[in-house]
């Protein structure tokens, strides 16, 4: 009996023991599922503070990656069009002539899509640019390439009508819709285009170069210049 008493003490200690180390290693990988990774974009017309998104760790860490090497640092945005985007990334970019034609640049590769019904194309959007579906089936992303989303605000009855003739399947969840009925958005690029991030500071940003004066390729006539840097938290 005394023997049974010791196993029975000697396995409650190994089990609290064992429940602590497992609740401590689920707390742990919490922690890193939980950690969030920004990127601050600095720009003439102000500055844009950009969640980046973990669900889609194949374009977060490439963007990270780039933006540790200094890689966007003095690239322009090359491609404007006022309620759709603005685009950039393009390594041609830095110190080009006025006039050229820019948006063909890259680092050598591209990157598998990672499309998710639950990152939608609303304002403020960070999403991967690509070549078009003719040269690229696979919906490849650019390594370097990408747009912030201004985009427009639509109905519901628009967003139905655009579901219907557009890759995505799945209806929007009623949070959404009310995403493109009040903040706006380009809901025709949905699971079509990588969203991988998402602009929480300097919304008002993308309205103010989304305005200036451009050449008939988009390109503002006047150099729009960023610089990029990882902000962890």
């Amino acid at each position: 009996m005394v023997m049974n008493r010791k196993k029975l003490t000697f396995l409650a200690f190994f089990l609290m023991i064992f429940s602590f180390s497992f609740a401590q290693n689920a707390n742990n990988q919490n922690d890193k599922k939980e950690k969030k990774t920004y990127v601050l974009v600095e720009t003439m017309y102000g500055k844009m503070k950009i969640l980046l998104y973990n669900e889609t760790p194949l374009h977060k860490e490439n963007f990270i990656k780039l933006v540790k090497k200094g890689f966007f640092d003095d690239l322009l945005f090359h491609r404007v069009i006022n309620n759709f985007m603005i685009q950039g990334g393009d390594p041609n970019s830095k110190n080009a002539k006025a006039g050229q034609m820019l948006g063909n640049g890259g680092p050598g590769y591209t990157i598998a899509p990672e499309f998710n019904v639950n990152l939608i194309h609303k304002k403020g959007a960070l999403a991967a640019a690509r070549q078009n579906d003719f040269v690229n089936p696979k919906k490849e992303s650019s390594g370097s390439q990408f747009y912030i989303v201004q985009g427009q605000k639509y109905s519901e009855q628009q967003l139905k009508m655009m579901q219907m003739q557009s890759k995505r399947k799945e209806a929007y969840t009623p949070e959404q819709i009310e995403i493109y009925k009040t903040i706006g958005g380009t809901p025709f690029l949905d699971n079509d285009y990588t969203v991988f991030g998402e602009v929480v500071e300097g919304l008002e940003v993308i309205d103010k170069i989304a305005t200036v004066q451009c050449d008939g390729n988009n390109r503002p006539v006047n150099d729009i210049k960023m610089k990029i840097r990882v902000i962890e938290e």
